[in-house]
Order: C-alpha cells, then sequence, then structure tokens
C-alpha cells in the first residue's frame, strides 16, 4: 500500500465527517472530501508539517466547501442552532423562518474571521482548539473571535427586532 493510500485511508472519514458537519448533505460531503483528497495528492509536496495532517486536509476541505458554495451560489440553511449550555440560547430565535432566515443573513454579511469561526464552532461542532488549528492561531484566539461574531449576530438580531 502507498503512503498516498495509507493516507486516504486514515483521514478520510475525519474529512468526511468535517464536511457533513459543514454541509448537512451526504452527498455534498462525498464530492467535497474526493476533491480535498485530489488536491492534497496533488499539493503533498507542499506540506510543510507546521501543523497535524488532519489540519492541514480540513483546511483544504473548508476552502473546497467554500468554493463550492460560492460556485454554486447557495446558502445551505439549518433548521436550528446548535448550543453549548454556557451559551446565550439563540435557538429560541431559531422559531419562524424569518428569523432563522434574518441570522443567516447576518452571518453571511459578517467579515472574516467571524463569518468562518462562528460557522465551524455552531455549525461544525469544532472545538476552539481544532478552529484555533485551522487558522494556525491559539485556542484562546478562536473562541474570542467566536464569542465577538456571536455578539454582532445578537446586536443585529436586537435591532431587527
Amino acid at each position: 500500500m502507498t503512503e498516498l493510500e495509507n493516507l486516504y485511508r486514515a483521514y478520510f472519514q475525519d474529512v468526511y465527517l468535517y464536511i457533513l458537519s459543514l454541509s448537512k448533505n451526504e452527498h455534498i460531503a462525498e464530492d467535497i472530501t474526493s476533491e480535498t483528497f485530489i488536491k492534497a495528492i496533488k499539493s503533498i509536496d507542499t506540506f510543510k508539517g507546521d501543523c497535524d495532517i488532519r489540519t492541514w486536509l480540513c483546511q483544504i476541505a473548508k476552502n473546497c466547501y467554500f468554493s463550492y458554495l460560492r460556485k454554486n451560489k447557495k446558502i445551505i440553511l439549518t433548521g436550528t442552532f446548535l448550543e453549548h449550555k454556557s451559551e446565550i440560547n439563540l435557538e429560541k430565535l431559531m422559531v419562524s423562518k424569518e428569523d432563522s432566515l434574518k441570522i443567516h443573513e447576518i452571518l453571511h454579511s459578517l467579515k472574516e474571521p467571524y463569518k468562518e469561526v462562528f460557522s465551524l464552532r455552531v455549525f461544525g461542532e469544532l472545538s476552539f482548539k481544532q478552529i484555533g488549528h485551522i487558522f494556525e492561531k491559539t485556542e484562546n484566539w478562536a473562541c474570542v473571535t467566536y464569542h465577538r461574531a456571536r455578539k454582532k449576530i445578537q446586536e443585529e438580531m436586537e435591532g431587527h427586532q
């Protein structure tokens, strides 16, 4: 078995589940995961080893997914926000389709990295440590960025109501 086959077998499930958590669609996750490994194989010589290979693959996958969204001009909406016990309950705002759409519009209008960090945390269910790795920043940076994004969304929602 070649080194590339080992890489594929070792990390396919991780990359697939990551994209599935973002897209909430099995077919999209399969396509993006395949595309991720094709790109990774083509650019394996550029992997410097500065981070875990899983982090590198997830970064490629995330970029492929966002490219997919841009190409297809689709915003994938979910029915509810996942929340953590220590966070303010945005789920109550998701009761109506209008509120759900407004939250996604606000999220879409956020500047980077707020939009991406919030999405990775809420939709991707990643830890702050994992998000920090993806951005090559600290866990604390990811936490602060997420809370700032959440605050911006809440402020916009208060103005909407």
